[in-house]
């Protein structure tokens, strides 16, 4: 089994949309969506879930107000202002646990958190696993090796050729904890001068971690020399550049009727990521 981690410096350079439209023509590969603040893999996919679990994480303060003495001291102590009137704001707590150190009548409790819920489910292309964060949770690096390791499970017991994961954006705890171990990588970058410098900063990570790596272009004939620019880029850090990728209203088009590019057309853009994909599977054998 080989495992493909998408991923891309910046949001929006359409990482998404090529990850799903290589579940299409990977035929039945196991799919993980690890950008999981930010998940929406399931948007053109409609995965229908088979498993739903918890994800708790972290802890944050709890104070018993029938035990409280209102002796004011944890408020003192919290770095975070999440204390007020002897009550913690679960979203301002950063759970360091001082308050519970120090509390002089034991009277803050240190619960686990409910972080998000992760999902194994099927799709159309073939099983996915997924997940969601709450709002202001934290540990989605947590989250994140948690769905590749369900997702590697199950491509494993079904002996499956590949595991393709769609990695969050950035170069953070979420994305390392995305491509460790995996593979390769194939980052998606823009003709852009942000789109330049976050692929600069996304391959420092890739080549950090010894990970191979290619790069694709989207919407490349928007400026040519920038891509020139890009693909000269990756080259200086070893990547290799496996596909050029042409603005497509058809890709539009395809979202919102909720499929990937290749299943829902046959123009330029989509011939090119068919190319793109097979381009992915010889250099990865």
């Amino acid at each position: 089994m080989k495992e493909l981690v998408i991923i891309s410096g910046k949001g929006g350079t359409g990482k998404t949309s090529i990850t799903a439209s290589f579940a299409a023509l990977a035929e039945y590969a196991v799919l993980a969506d690890c950008d999981v603040d930010a998940a929406d893999l399931h948007l053109v996919l409609s995965p229908t879930i088979q498993q739903r679990e918890t994800f708790t994480s972290g802890h944050a303060a709890e104070i018993r107000s029938a035990d409280c003495t209102q002796c004011g001291l944890c408020e003192t102590l919290c770095r975070f202002d999440a204390i007020s009137d002897f009550k913690v704001d679960p979203l301002a707590c950063e759970g360091c646990g001082a308050c519970v150190e120090f509390c002089p009548v034991n009277a803050i409790d240190f619960p686990e958190q409910d972080c998000g819920e992760w999902f194994a489910s099927t799709t159309r292309c073939g099983e996915m696993v997924h997940a969601h964060m709450n709002p202001g949770a934290e540990n989605s690096g947590k989250l994140v090796s948690l769905v590749r390791q369900e997702a590697r499970k199950i491509a494993e017991k079904q002996n499956s050729k590949y595991l393709l994961v769609d990695g969050p954006p950035g170069i953070g705890c979420p994305v390392i904890a995305s491509i460790t171990g995996a593979d390769a990588v194939l980052v998606v970058s823009e003709p852009t001068l942000s789109g330049e410098h976050d692929l600069k900063r996304v391959l420092q990570l890739t080549d950090h971690f010894k990970i191979p790596a290619m790069i694709c272009i989207n919407k490349w004939d928007v400026n040519p020399i920038m891509t020139e620019r890009i693909e000269t880029l990756a080259r200086e850090f070893g990547a290799i550049p496996v596909g050029r990728i042409p603005y497509d209203s058809a890709v539009t088009t395809a979202q919102i009727n909720a499929r990937a590019l290749v299943e829902d057309s046959n123009g330029r853009a989509a011939k090119s990521v068919r190319k793109t994909w097979e381009a992915v599977c010889s250099t990865m054998q």
